[in-house]
C-alpha cells in the first residue's frame, strides 16, 4: 500500500509525520534538530528517501541538513551562501539604501529533473542552487542584479524569497516570489529575469500599479496547466492565464482576502484552497472559526470547509509554506498552524482532523506520496 510522509518544519525544530494511505493513524518522529528553527523540510521528487531541510539559529547561524534515508537521520551540507560579484544595495523601509546581506534559507526547492541539484531561497532575497546535493551553493545572480533590484524592500517578515516553482517539463523555467519586491520568471534557467506584476495593484506602495514593491506571500501552478498561476498576495487572490503576463482578481465570495497560502488540487488544475486570515494586523480567522475555503473553478466562487476545524475562540495563523497536498487518488491536504496543530483532510478538505497536536509553531508543511 502507498505510504504518506508529512514533513513538518517548527520554530523549535522539525518532525516527520507517516502514515499509509489511508491517513488515519500517524507515527510522528521528532523533535529533529531541537531547539533550532527550521523553516523548510523538503523532498526530492526524484528520491523520495533525499529530504533537505534549512535550519537557523541566532546563536548559531544558517545550517543546510540532508538525509538520504527518508528522515532516519541527517547529515549537515554545504553552508556557503556568498553573493556573486559587487554586493549592491537595496531599499530599506524609509527608504535609505543597505547593503545585501545573507541572513536565512526561507525555502528549499529539490528539483524536478536532476535528483542532485536544489534551489535556495533566502534572506536578503537571492536565488542560490546546489548541483551536488547541497555540497556547494552558487548564487543566480542575474535575479538581485535586475534593474529594479535597488527598490526591492523588506515586507512585515524581511527582505525573503520564500516561493519557488519549477515548470513541469521546462527545466529552463522558473518562478519565484519575494516580499516585498514581487513575482519574477526567467526563461534561461536564471541567467536572466522579467518581472511578472501586471495587474497586481497594492495600496501599501506610493504607485500601486508599480512594476515591483508588491507583497507575494506565495504562488502555486497545477502540472496539467503550467502557464495558469495562482497567487495570495498581501491583500488579493489573483490569477494569471498567460504564465504572470497579467493578473487579475479572484477572491470573490471571500469573507477576507488577506492571508498567506495558496495550494491547488492535485488532481483538479481549477481546485484551489486558501486560509483567510482577518488582517495584516492580527493574523487570526475572522470571527475566531478557522476555515479552509476552496474554490472549484479556480477563484471567485469560494466554500468554507469547517468540518473538524475549531469554530470558536481559535485564533491561530497558517505561514505561507504551511499548506500541501497529496499525490493519493482522493487528494489529502494538509496545513499546520501557529499553534502547533497539523491538519489534514484525506477527501480533498471534506473533513479535517488533527494529525498532531502541541508542537512548537509550526512554519511549512510539505507531503510525500510514497510508492
Amino acid at each position: 500500500m502507498p505510504g504518506t510522509r508529512v514533513l513538518v518544519g517548527t520554530r523549535k525544530g522539525a518532525f516527520v509525520l507517516t502514515s499509509d494511505e489511508r491517513r488515519v493513524d500517524w507515527t510522528v518522529q521528532g523533535p529533529l534538530f531541537p531547539g533550532w528553527e527550521v523553516h523548510h523540510v523538503k523532498a526530492s521528487p526524484l528520491n523520495p528517501d533525499r529530504i533537505y531541510a534549512a535550519q537557523s539559529s541566532g546563536w548559531f547561524g544558517q545550517l543546510i541538513q540532508r538525509s538520504d534515508d527518508g528522515g532516519a537521520s541527517f547529515t549537515p551540507v554545504g553552508n556557503d551562501f556568498t553573493y556573486d560579484g559587487v554586493p549592491g544595495e537595496h531599499q530599506w523601509y524609509d527608504g535609505t539604501l543597505r547593503p545585501w546581506a545573507f541572513a536565512k534559507v526561507w525555502h528549499l526547492e529539490p528539483s524536478l529533473f536532476d535528483a542532485e541539484t536544489v534551489y535556495a531561497g533566502v534572506e536578503d532575497a537571492a536565488l542560490f542552487r546546489s548541483q551536488d546535493g547541497g555540497g556547494s551553493w552558487a548564487e543566480l545572480s542575474g535575479l538581485r542584479r535586475h534593474d529594479t533590484g535597488p527598490q526591492w524592500q523588506p515586507g512585515a517578515g524581511g527582505l525573503c524569497l520564500h516561493t519557488i516553482l519549477q515548470h513541469p517539463t521546462d527545466p529552463d523555467r522558473l518562478y519565484v516570489a519575494i516580499s516585498a519586491a514581487g513575482a519574477f520568471r526567467t526563461s534561461d534557467r536564471g541567467v536572466t529575469w522579467q518581472p511578472i506584476n501586471k495587474g497586481l495593484r497594492s495600496g501599501e506602495i506610493p504607485d500601486q500599479d508599480s512594476e515591483v514593491g508588491h507583497c507575494v506571500h506565495r504562488l502555486d501552478l497545477h502540472p496539467a496547466r503550467p502557464d495558469v498561476l495562482y497567487m495570495q498576495k498581501h491583500w488579493d487572490v489573483m490569477r494569471s492565464l498567460d504564465a504572470g503576463d497579467s493578473w487579475h482578481e479572484v477572491s470573490g465570495n471571500l469573507p477576507t482576502d488577506f492571508g498567506f497560502p495558496i495550494s491547488v488540487h492535485a488532481h483538479e488544475p481549477e481546485t484551489v484552497y486558501v486560509v483567510p486570515i482577518t488582517s495584516d494586523s492580527h493574523h487570526f480567522p475572522p470571527d475566531g472559526r478557522l476555515r479552509v475555503y476552496r474554490s472549484r473553478t479556480g477563484g471567485q466562487q469560494w466554500e468554507a470547509l469547517t468540518n473538524g476545524l475549531p469554530q470558536s475562540d481559535c485564533y491561530v495563523n497558517v505561514l505561507r509554506d504551511a499548506m500541501a497536498v497529496d499525490q493519493h487518488e482522493s487528494c489529502g491536504v494538509y496545513f499546520g498552524t501557529s499553534g502547533g496543530q497539523v491538519y489534514a483532510s484525506a477527501d480533498s478538505g471534506d473533513t479535517w482532523a488533527p494529525i498532531v497536536r502541541d508542537l512548537p509553531a509550526v512554519m511549512s508543511v510539505e507531503v510525500q506520496t510514497l510508492p
